[in-house]
C-alpha cells in the first residue's frame, strides 16, 4: 500500500495560511447578494469575481459543463426558500470540454486511461451549447418550487476576455 500522508502537504500548509488569516469566521450562510449560480467546475472561471462580489454574496454550484442537474435544481430551490436567492445565473463557458466532444469520445479516452469499458458511463456532453443554455434556464423558470418573482438569466462566460454574454 502506498503511503499517502505527504500527499496533501502542501494544500494543508497552504490551509494553515489561510486559517491564520481568516476573516470569514460567523458569516450565516445567506447569498447576502440575494445570487445563486449554476457554472461549471472549469478552473478558469472565478465565480465570485467575475459577478463582483465577494464571500458571502452568493451560493455557487458548480459541475460539468454548467448544467442544470437535478441536483442543481434540489441546491436552487434550498437558496430560494431558505438562503435569500432572488436571482439565479446559469453560466457555461467557452472552449468547455463537455462541448468538444461526444458521448462515445469521452466513453473511449476514459476507458483507455482507466483500461475499463467506460461505455456504461454518462458523461452528459453538450451538443449545442445555447440550446442546452436555454433548457436549462426553462428547467429552473419552469420548476415547481422556484417562484416567478425569481429573477433567471442564461449567460455564456468566455474565458479568454472574462466577459459574460446573456443569452437567455
Amino acid at each position: 500500500m502506498r503511503d499517502v500522508s505527504a500527499d496533501f502537504d502542501d494544500l494543508l500548509a497552504a490551509n494553515r495560511d489561510f486559517a491564520d488569516h481568516f476573516s470569514l469566521s460567523g458569516f450565516d450562510g445567506v447569498a447576502h447578494a440575494g445570487v445563486a449560480l449554476v457554472t461549471c467546475m472549469d478552473s478558469r472561471i472565478d465565480p465570485l469575481g467575475m459577478l463582483g462580489l465577494k464571500p458571502g454574496d452568493a451560493k455557487i454550484f458548480r459541475n460539468p459543463g454548467g448544467r442544470v442537474t437535478e441536483a442543481a435544481l434540489e441546491a436552487l430551490v434550498l437558496g430560494v426558500h431558505l438562503l435569500k436567492v432572488d436571482r439565479i445565473l446559469v453560466v457555461p463557458h467557452t472552449r468547455c470540454a463537455m462541448t468538444s466532444k461526444t458521448e462515445e469520445e469521452l466513453q473511449e479516452i476514459i476507458g483507455a486511461a482507466t483500461g475499463q469499458d467506460a461505455s456504461w458511463h454518462a458523461f452528459h456532453v453538450i451538443e449545442d451549447q445555447v440550446s442546452g443554455l436555454k433548457r436549462d434556464v426553462h428547467k429552473v423558470t419552469s420548476h415547481p418550487l422556484i417562484p416567478d418573482s425569481v429573477k433567471v438569466g442564461g449567460f455564456v462566460y468566455d474565458v479568454d476576455t472574462g466577459l459574460l454574454d446573456q443569452i437567455v
